[in-house]
């Protein structure tokens, strides 16, 4: 199996100290295209729109929703716990049975070909 053709949602806490918080995903990002993957980072797609865009918090949840949905897995950054939109994007994952990673080796380590042969 391609793992280029396998997508992962990087999902983790965007406010509070945003510039550090998109760091953090874009380094786990990285990691992950590194390591064979299409990643998909909403910290990247829409760094900073919460000063140059007049969407509001609802209208990023929904939309990261629909981007999830098309996703093979979420992989959940340190400290997820502590974002509500990350929950809601757990909670979504696990709905649509999204297989969630915590750590990398996990998701490296990770047989794709047994996961959709049943």
């Amino acid at each position: 199996m391609n793992k280029r053709n396998i997508i992962i949602y990087v999902s983790g806490k965007y406010s509070g100290e945003i510039d550090n918080n998109i760091q953090i995903a874009r380094h786990f990002a990285i990691k992950i295209w590194e390591m064979g993957y299409t990643t998909l980072c909403p910290h990247l797609n829409t760094a900073h729109f919460e000063q140059d865009c007049k969407c509001g918090y609802d209208d990023y949840i929904q939309g990261d929703l629909v981007m999830l949905e098309c996703c093979n897995g979420i992989f959940l950054l340190p400290y997820w716990e502590e974002s509500s939109g990350a929950k809601l994007e757990l909670a979504e994952a696990t709905n649509k049975r999204i297989k969630v990673f915590t750590e990398l080796q996990e998701l490296q380590d990770f047989n794709w070909g047994k996961h959709y042969d049943g």
